[in-house]
């Protein structure tokens, strides 16, 4: 009889969880073990996703249900490259999956970047969602800000930043992130766009929250929502594109007499980054006027406006981390790969080995987006197992390997967390420490939690 196959999958995030139940959909007699760097999964929804984004976060219901399966070993706290090898998950599984997603910042090459008080978007992000590898502060000092990019990361770091810490007493946002919003001394914050209202890529829902929040006023020049022959076209073409624009107008027309609040939200179309100023600390920002042409491509003017400014945020598009023994396209920010099947210099697939999510593609598209991926991904593996020998393991690459947070662990972690938020009246409250979470999970402080099929214990 041949044996059920094993299939490594290297990053618990959406990606990862989405490719284990499309394998097991499509092999159901296969066992997958899903190998997480963290104590906890669900990667991008629980440290990429703003606090005050509770729907967005229920995804994690869905991808709960999933690793509920009895033919899925949830294993957190191991480090590829650090405490196993790709080599050894190579030979000791019949396929390997890389799904480490983007956790860096894309770098800004202009003049100050480098600044004190000139951050990246990810850094903050990680930061108010309680990543457990980041410290505990932040310096929120400026009392003007500059948020530079078009996307809904963007919109989250300047709605969070905007926003006063009470009205995030009811998320799963943990004290130490409340107390230092609550002294956060800002006034203004600055978003700034390269391209014109019609080609931003904010989604319309998010854009018009910026809008919605207690106590902030959203403040546009109407001139610079004038159109040009390439927004015409976009806004022919696109409903969304016309959905953000109406926003922005109404934001526009509002009467100066009514805006009153503390805070106050800047939105800047058609402007592009030149230098940051300041010598020992960030003191403002040249940016340079831009307009597009009818194929709606970025022209310069040479017409430079300067902003002052104590900080800026640079949320201009995410970039993977190399995963130590597998191929990296350094200037693409990817592993190389055909369809998922990862090559190697030669171009030449490398067995057993395939990459999905935005380690495979690039940091492109919404969460849900990685199922089709994931499958492209999962249906080259299970072609591949068709035709290969299985593979026989002298040993297991992680049975050495101490410290492992399972499934059990993890229910012990999120009752801990729920436990927290009640003692708060909100549904959670993250644990930041690692060295916290690893010892909830081993069960201390609380009752451990039933036995799990999937659990180290139980598996195989």
């Amino acid at each position: 009889m041949t044996p059920s196959p094993r299939i490594a999958i290297v990053g618990a995030g959406p990606a990862g969880i989405y490719a284990a139940d499309i394998l097991l959909g499509r092999v159901p007699g296969a066992r997958v073990d899903l190998i997480e760097k963290l104590p906890a999964p669900y990667g991008l929804v629980r440290y990429g996703v703003a606090p005050d984004h509770p729907r967005i976060r229920k995804i994690t219901d869905a991808l709960h249900e999933v690793l509920e399966h009895p033919s899925i070993r949830l294993l957190g706290g191991i480090d590829v490259g650090a405490d196993v090898t790709v080599e050894e998950l190579r030979a000791a599984y019949d396929g390997v999956i890389l799904a480490t997603g983007a956790d860096l910042d894309v770098s800004l090459d202009i003049p100050g970047a480098d600044l004190p008080g000139s951050f990246g978007a990810a850094d903050l992000v990680a930061w108010y969602d309680a990543h457990p590898d980041v410290p505990r502060t932040w310096p929120l000092a400026a009392e003007s800000i500059a948020v530079l990019g078009a996307g809904n990361v963007a919109l989250d770091v300047t709605r969070i930043l905007a926003k006063h810490a009470a009205d995030l007493h009811r998320t799963d946002t943990p004290d130490h992130v409340l107390d230092a919003l609550a002294s956060n001394p800002v006034r203004d914050i600055h978003l700034f766009a390269r391209r014109g209202p019609a080609d931003v890529r904010f989604s319309a829902l998010e854009l018009r929250e910026l809008g919605e929040q207690r106590d902030v006023d959203v403040l546009v020049d109407p001139a610079e929502l004038e159109l040009d022959e390439h927004a015409e076209l976009m806004l022919e073409q696109f409903s969304q594109r016309r959905i953000i624009l109406r926003t922005l107008r109404e934001w526009a027309e509002r009467p100066r007499a009514e805006l009153r609040a503390s805070r106050r939200i800047h939105l800047h179309f058609r402007q592009r980054p030149v230098r940051i100023l300041g010598e020992q600390d960030v003191t403002g920002l040249e940016m340079e006027r831009t307009v597009s042409d009818p194929l709606g491509r970025m022209q310069a003017t040479g017409e430079l406006v300067r902003h002052e400014v104590g900080a800026v945020y640079r949320a201009i598009g995410y970039r993977s981390s190399p995963v130590p023994g597998a191929p990296f396209d350094v200037d693409r920010g990817i592993i190389p790969n055909r369809e998922g099947r990862v090559v190697g210099p030669d171009g030449a697939a490398i067995p057993r080995l395939y990459a999905t999510g935005w380690i495979k593609r690039g940091p492109v598209g919404l969460i849900g987006s990685t199922k089709s991926d994931a499958a492209q991904t999962v249906q080259h593996l299970v072609d591949d197992l068709a035709s290969a020998e299985p593979v026989v393991a002298a040993s297991d690459p992680l049975a050495p390997l101490e410290g492992i947070v399972d499934w059990a662990g993890w229910l012990r972690i999120d009752e801990a967390e729920r436990r927290a938020g009640a003692a708060r009246g909100r549904e959670r409250t993250k644990l930041v420490d690692r060295d916290d979470m690893i010892a909830h999970a081993r069960g201390r402080d609380i009752a451990p939690a039933g036995p799990h099929e999937n659990s180290t214990e139980n598996a195989r």
